[in-house]
């Protein structure tokens, strides 16, 4: 293998590793935050137990994630040199940004909410919890805005052969970095819902702290659903988006090789690359593809033979990964359907509380997806349009890269067997047993 296969492959298994961590992050942080407030506002004690609990498994998911994350920075100097100088003026001001504001701020009152049971009022103590969410999501914000520039560069000028920035205000603000951001937080904050559902339904089963996690579960409930549901309506705009923006990777999504009117939907297909069409097509819904795209079953969506071959996305890991993506999608919705309509009565949904632990997987595998889809869509571009993949890897030699990546695997694998086994060891424990005075009291 040479130097830009090895780089793409560890740069792949790095970030994908990273973001089982992150969307837990982003979803939870609110989740805790909610149980807070209800414990401040009602000083149930159930409240505060839920509050520790969760609070916990999101610390050790925290301490991961941050870890995992500064390794992605450093990829771009040692694997992408060429991309790093082409796009540090650009890339160097929104990670400057995330680093001094978002992630000062999440660092900071994680520490003031971890250390201040005991030292700050229960009000302040929940407010830090609050800017904990807020700096996170704040935080992939940034990040997400860089990503999108990737996608779709907007406000610079090519100078001496590099990306310049001349318009910080339309990066930060183009319509393609608000639906990704708005896109990959909801799935985020989906991911933290089944997992609060996921663990209170395994609590319940048992009848351990019944009255902790049928509040947590009923939050859960009502929290995931509004988000399955705003996350349907919110992916559609992102693949409207790309009509214009990437048609090239909306093309492969949909595995649309003419250029035509009245484009269908196949339910099922399975595109052949080789010789450009669909060896496969069945159950077929008419003009769908068209309408999804353009509110019109009649009009035209550009297909893959209009790009040159050279310039194509591979066709099938897109292609499986969005059809993959959506129908996991849509059984998270319809789980999040029954789990609302339990939610006053799930101690004698025995059926519903053996599920939704097995449940809690599929959010993590359907956030990766898109992010499968986003990345090998994009390609052979790293900056699309603008920037070729293979200009922008570093020219080192292919042993080098193995070996970097042989280590990074070893390691990730030994931090994520650590972390799942601790977060799936405390979450069996369920809330410890402690006193009932508060741990404010002397506050």
């Amino acid at each position: 293998m040479d130097t830009l296969l090895l780089s793409r492959l560890q740069f792949a298994v790095t970030t994908y590793f990273h973001f089982l961590f992150v969307p837990l992050t982003l979803g939870l942080s609110f989740l805790v935050a909610i149980f807070e407030t209800a414990w401040v506002r009602t000083k149930d004690e159930e409240w505060r137990q839920a509050t520790k609990f969760f609070g916990k498994l999101f610390l050790i998911n925290f301490a991961v994630g941050v870890v995992t994350g500064i390794t992605l920075e450093f990829q771009f100097g040692t694997n992408w040199a060429g991309y790093a100088k082409f796009v540090g003026d650009i890339f160097g001001s929104l990670l400057a940004v995330e680093a001094t504001v978002a992630f000062f701020l999440e660092s900071t009152f994680v520490a003031v909410w971890f250390f201040g049971w005991k030292k700050l009022s229960p009000a302040f103590h929940c407010v830090a919890i609050w800017i904990v969410a807020l700096a996170s999501n704040l935080s992939a914000f940034w990040i997400l805005v860089a990503n999108a520039w990737m996608q779709h560069p907007v406000g610079y000028v090519l100078r001496h052969g590099r990306a310049e920035l001349s318009d910080f205000q339309a990066i930060v603000t183009q319509k393609f970095a608000i639906l990704e951001f708005v896109h990959t937080v909801g799935g985020a904050w989906i991911l933290g819902g089944f997992f609060v559902l996921g663990i209170s339904a395994w609590h319940i089963a048992r009848k351990s702290h019944v009255g902790v996690f049928a509040k947590t579960f009923r939050v859960g409930a009502v929290w995931t659903l509004v988000f399955c549901i705003f996350e349907m309506f919110q992916g559609h705009l992102n693949a409207e988006i790309l009509a214009t923006a990437q048609p090239t990777k909306l093309a492969a999504m949909e595995a649309q090789w003419e250029t035509s009117k009245d484009v269908p939907m196949y339910l099922v297909a399975w595109p052949d690359a080789e010789h450009e069409r669909n060896s496969v097509q069945a159950l077929r819904i008419p003009g769908l593809v068209s309408f999804l795209v353009h509110y019109d079953p009649h009009d035209r969506v550009a297909g893959l033979k209009d790009v040159p071959v050279e310039d194509r996305p591979p066709v099938l890991p897109v292609f499986l990964s969005f059809r993959a993506m959506v129908g996991l999608g849509i059984l998270l919705f319809w789980i999040s359907v029954w789990a609302f309509c339990k939610r006053d009565s799930i101690q004698d949904s025995p059926r519903l509380l053996r599920v939704l632990p097995w449940v809690v997987p599929i959010p993590y595998l359907v956030n990766q997806l898109g992010w499968t889809i986003a990345e090998i869509g994009r390609q052979p571009w790293i900056v699309y349009g603008v920037m070729r993949t293979e200009n922008g890897v570093s020219r080192v030699d292919p042993s080098q890269v193995a070996v970097s990546l042989g280590a990074f695997v070893l390691v990730y694998a030994l931090l994520g067997a650590v972390d799942f086994y601790l977060l799936w060891s405390y979450a069996r424990k369920g809330p410890l047993p402690e006193n009932s005075t508060s741990p404010h009291r002397a506050a």
